[in-house]
Parts: structure tokens; C-alpha cells; sequence
């Protein structure tokens, strides 16, 4: 299966961000449970992180991302982009 990263910036202050967090990480280890291989985190400065995990379109990836609480409920803007292995 593909491999696809969402890149995401936040947009929402901290607070309201971190209301969402734990509905992101059961969104997180549902897509493990479905065997897309999610892993999830953010940048060391803040601000923003990336959702890197596996599907088989980018109608696929982009049907998942569109389900995420953190774009559900608006707290950070993204792109989604597919990422093709070179080198494993």
C-alpha cells in the first residue's frame, strides 16, 4: 500500500488544540488497528506535525484525513501528499 503524509499547521489556539489531542490519538491507533501503519506527531517548535500512514488511493488518504478530530474540528490547516519510497 502507498504511504501518505499529512502535514499539518495549526491554526486554533493551544487550549482549544489540546481539547482535541486525545480524540486525534484514538483516531491515531484506530487507522494501526485497520493496519494503515499511522504515526503521528509534531514538530519540536510547536506549531504544527505530520501524520504519516498507509492507503491504498489518495481518494483513501484523503477520505481518512477528513475524518482526523483535529481537521474535524478546524484546528489546523494541512496538506496531504503521497510519499514515495526511495530508499527502505
Amino acid at each position: 500500500m502507498p504511504w501518505f503524509v499529512k502535514i499539518e499547521t495549526g491554526i486554533v489556539e493551544q487550549s482549544t488544540f489540546d481539547q482535541f489531542v486525545p480524540a486525534h490519538k484514538a483516531f491515531v491507533q484506530a487507522l494501526i488497528a485497520k493496519g494503515h501503519q499511522a504515526k503521528s506527531g509534531y514538530w519540536g517548535c510547536r506549531g504544527g506535525g505530520m501524520l504519516l500512514f498507509q492507503a491504498a488511493s489518495m481518494a483513501e488518504a484523503e477520505a481518512i484525513v477528513a475524518e482526523d478530530p483535529l481537521i474535524v474540528n478546524g484546528c489546523v490547516q494541512y496538506q496531504l501528499y503521497e510519499w514515495r519510497i526511495v530508499v527502505e
